[in-house]
């Protein structure tokens, strides 16, 4: 199965900190792993699943062995990096955070004043892209309850999947 991984600046695994071998002129070595989701196994992303997860670099991986599909998040036995997705780059990770950074504003303002301490300030890094989407969809739920933060991530992804030409 194919899916997605963001990767830290130097190739690690965010929250594992996990060296991956990645891809030098193609896949990289499979990596096998005993599977509990969160703890241990081969994390990866759907399309939906971007926004939550946004690193430094992402690449397109290959999941092998009975894939776990929950709610955020894939977990299998086994996986290779295929190779960087080459339009998550410094640019595109910025535009990201800057969509994010308006849409923000946009929901504090809607709440007239309410949401105004939520809202990022203006000195923020736009590279901040992760807090970012995280604090828009906070904000949307703020306003407009689960379903609107379910509605925003959503958003973010179709943004991020047009923007990086994902299938």
């Amino acid at each position: 199965m194919r899916a997605y991984k963001f990767l830290s600046d130097d190739g690690r695994g965010v929250f594992s900190g996990f060296d991956w071998p990645l891809p030098n002129g193609g896949p990289g070595a499979w990596v096998e792993s005993d599977v509990a989701a969160c703890r241990a196994g081969i994390h990866a992303c759907r399309t939906a699943d971007l926004p939550y997860w946004v690193a430094g670099r992402l690449y397109e991986i290959e999941l092998d062995g009975p894939v776990d599909e929950l709610p955020l998040k894939l977990v299998a036995p086994q996986g290779r990096p295929l190779g960087r997705i080459d339009a998550w780059d410094t640019p595109t990770r910025e535009a990201y955070g800057q969509t994010c950074f308006v849409r923000a504003h946009e929901f504090a303002a809607r709440a007239q004043g309410a949401l105004d301490d939520w809202a990022p300030t203006p000195d923020i890094s736009f590279r901040e892209s992760a807090r970012l989407g995280f604090i828009a969809a906070l904000l949307a739920e703020r306003l407009g309850g689960f379903d609107a933060h379910l509605e925003e991530r959503r958003r973010q992804s179709d943004w991020l999947v047009e923007h990086l030409a994902l299938r």
